[in-house]
C-alpha cells in the first residue's frame, strides 16, 4: 500500500514531477491549464449579456441571420 502524502507542498511537487515525467514539461503545463477555474460568474454574465427572448423571437432572429440580414441584434 502506498504511503499517504499529507504535506500539500510535497504532494503538488511530486504530482507535477510525475506529470512532467509522463508528458514533458510543456505538455504538463498545458494539461494543468485545462483545469483553470477561470473567474467571474457565468450565470450572472450570461443574464447580463444575452437578451431574454421567447422561443418565437429567437427562432425569428435565427431565420433573419440565416437569410443574410446581418448579425444578432437581440431585439
Amino acid at each position: 500500500m502506498e504511503q499517504l502524502i499529507t504535506n500539500h507542498s510535497e504532494l503538488r511537487e511530486r504530482g507535477f514531477r510525475a506529470l512532467a515525467n509522463a508528458l514533458g514539461w510543456v505538455n504538463a503545463v498545458r494539461f494543468l491549464r485545462e483545469y483553470d477555474p477561470g473567474s467571474g460568474n457565468y450565470t450572472e454574465e450570461r443574464v447580463a449579456l444575452l437578451p431574454d427572448l421567447s422561443l418565437d423571437e429567437l427562432t425569428s432572429e435565427i431565420e433573419r441571420i440565416q437569410d443574410g440580414e446581418g448579425s444578432f441584434t437581440g431585439t
